[in-house]
């Protein structure tokens, strides 16, 4: 069986405070990208132990230690099912902000459940998904979601961004989530996120909408600030680090002109369908 895991981008992001359990509690908007992996998983008759295999962008983890194995093992501890071959290709840059590894987790289960009609409830794959990443929830539900708490709790949100066109840079920049949460402050806002982006136009999101790591990050890599930077001199009507980072997004009302950035390894642009 095989299925898309696809990425996603934050609409802004928000650090509110830090938990007792050492996280933080955060605002973000989720929004489902059409960019994605391949996953392919097949039941394993030959041999007797499950596998992983990997092509495309290299993902330099160890076979057991990757979230799409520890999905599969997830939903081992629950159910007796037989041994698999999965195999994904990955497009997906790691490390930018995009959820391709919690994306490739979510599918894996989803991908199970269905190939072996486990019947696992919405409510039981919720839980699996939050145990092994806390955006991870959200790539079963995949439509724009608010998400709060840890980022594991989402709720709908009201957006309009069909017809839009997204155009993502990720520069060669790997940023570790521990870097990225060193130079934050917690900071209590008296409108949610939510209710801004519901009730402030898009051409307006510049002067409301924010990512509390650009802040620090930027201080930290100049080159994320100079894209985000060009997006707007190309037209964009909201740029925006997503997540931690490293992707830059921009969106546009109309296909964005050729934009040469330095650095950069992977670009990507689509129309948006929600």
């Amino acid at each position: 069986m095989i299925d898309f895991p696809n990425a996603k981008i934050n609409i802004g992001l928000n650090i509110k405070e830090k938990r007792s359990d050492g996280f933080h509690n955060i605002e973000t908007v989720f929004y489902p990208l059409a960019l994605s992996d391949i996953l392919e998983i097949q039941v394993e008759s030959d041999n007797d132990s499950s596998t992983l295999t990997n092509t495309g962008l290299t993902v330099d983890t160890p076979e057991k230690n990757n979230i799409v194995f520890k999905a599969f093992e997830t939903i081992r501890r629950f159910n007796i099912i037989p041994e698999v071959n999965m195999h994904l290709h990955k497009i997906i840059p790691s490390g930018a902000g995009l959820g391709g590894g919690s994306s490739d987790a979510a599918f894996t289960l989803k991908i199970l459940n269905k190939l072996f009609s486990l019947e696992r409830q919405e409510e039981q794959l919720q839980d699996d998904a939050e145990s092994l990443g806390s955006d991870c929830p959200f790539f079963l539900k995949n439509t724009p979601q608010y998400a709060f708490e840890k980022g594991n709790k989402t709720e709908p949100v009201n957006i309009s961004l069909k017809g839009y066109t997204i155009l993502l840079v990720v520069p060669n920049i790997h940023i570790s989530t521990k870097l990225a949460y060193q130079g934050v402050k917690a900071i209590q806002t008296e409108v949610s996120l939510k209710k801004r982006i519901e009730e402030i136009p898009v051409t307006e999101w510049k002067d409301h909408i924010q990512n509390d790591f650009e802040t620090h990050l930027f201080e930290h890599y100049k080159e994320l600030k100079d894209i985000k930077e060009q997006m707007y001199q190309a037209g964009a009507v909201f740029a925006s680090l997503s997540g931690s980072g490293s992707a830059i997004y921009g969106i546009f009302e109309e296909t964005p002109p050729d934009v040469n950035f330095p650095n950069s390894y992977f670009t990507w642009k689509e129309t948006l369908k929600y």
